[in-house]
């Protein structure tokens, strides 16, 4: 009786451990394409802000199973940044296996992805919302069967004119923001820590509109 009690508690000490982890466990993704073609498009924002945050932390990535990974640990909190290698429409596939793979839990993801609709570089991030007509997002919605998951949006403005939205947003960055953009990657990666060391609600307080 006595070594099934003890069998009994380790169990559940052992399962409480686990989500201990998992909680502190973060999944931060950035959408693009692969390739040298699209390395510097607007549309690729999310890989530059995660390449300029490994940059930055002396990080090295990893080529593994759908999209190339690589961690890192802020506080206690680990950090699992994800570039998917699915293409940007297919992102959820990725996206879905390594939530799964890592135990991670879904309000501990953050989705970075480019956004028409804000000015350059402005930043807004939301905890739910609609793909926006972003085929990635509409990608991770439909994989994940939810809406529910925070998402940063990095402006890119909608400098173009009618019916050249595909060539814009897969075009390179204009000398102007070029300039502007070490400033715009650093505030990003301070949006990336808040997030994980302060939570969603006081870093969009803090960044949005920033």
């Amino acid at each position: 009786m006595l070594s099934f009690l003890k069998k009994l508690f380790s169990t559940k000490t052992e399962q409480i451990i686990t989500e201990e982890d998992s909680m502190k466990k973060f999944l931060i993704v950035g959408l693009g394409n692969i390739g040298p073609k699209y390395e510097n498009t607007r549309h690729n924002i999310g890989f530059r802000i995660l390449d300029f945050y490994a940059q930055k932390n002396s990080l090295t990535w990893e080529t593994a199973k759908l999209g190339d990974i690589t961690t890192h640990k802020v506080k206690g909190r680990t950090l699992i940044f994800l570039k998917p290698s699915t293409f940007m429409n297919l992102s959820g596939k990725s996206v879905k296996y390594w939530l799964e793979k890592e135990k991670i839990p879904l309000e501990n993801i953050l989705v970075i992805t480019d956004d028409l609709n804000l000015a350059f570089g402005t930043i807004r991030i939301k905890t739910k919302g609609s793909d926006g007509g972003h085929n990635g997002l509409k990608d991770i919605q439909n994989t994940l069967q939810t809406t529910n998951y925070n998402r940063f949006r990095f402006g890119i403005s909608d400098a173009f004119t009618k019916g050249r939205q595909v060539d814009y947003v897969l075009g390179e960055w204009e000398l102007d923001e070029e300039k502007l953009m070490p400033e715009r990657l650093e505030k990003s990666c301070d949006a990336i820590e808040s997030f994980v060391l302060a939570g969603i609600n006081i870093t969009m307080n803090t960044f949005n509109g920033k």
